[in-house]
């Protein structure tokens, strides 16, 4: 595999920028924009996890970028309890929630796979 140099190369940021755009298209609907305490939580966890991995990415060691991997998984799901709130509350159509797990479940499914492929790493690393 290839050396990643920059944390935009990381397939987990891209697919967390895409949910940013999918959370910002969503808050500025007529009922969601209004609603300025809920539209702010959303959008601040929504961005968090993308710039957690950013974060990790520049951190000085392995555990410590697991540790903001980890950190962006826990904004995955506030963002995904705050879209239920939105969708209770009618903002945000059945259709669209459905694309935000959708978008949600794929970013969680990269960051583990990451997960995964950097813990092997330090595992492979233990035996030389």
């Amino acid at each position: 595999m290839a050396t990643i140099k920059r944390f935009e190369e990381l397939e987990c940021w891209q697919e967390a920028r895409k949910l940013v755009g999918v959370i910002y298209a969503l808050t500025k609907k007529s009922g969601f924009k209004n609603d300025f305490e809920l539209r702010n939580q959303v959008v601040r966890s929504a961005t968090s996890v993308m710039a957690n991995i950013a974060e990790g990415f520049h951190r000085s060691s392995r555990k410590d970028f697991l540790k903001f991997l980890d950190y962006s998984r826990s904004s995955i799901a506030e963002t995904l309890s705050h879209c239920y709130i939105s969708l209770d509350q009618q903002y945000i159509s059945d259709s669209e929630m459905q694309a935000v797990n959708d978008q949600t479940l794929l970013v969680w499914k990269k960051i583990n796979a990451f997960i995964a492929y950097l813990d092997g790493c330090e595992t492979g690393n233990k035996n030389k």
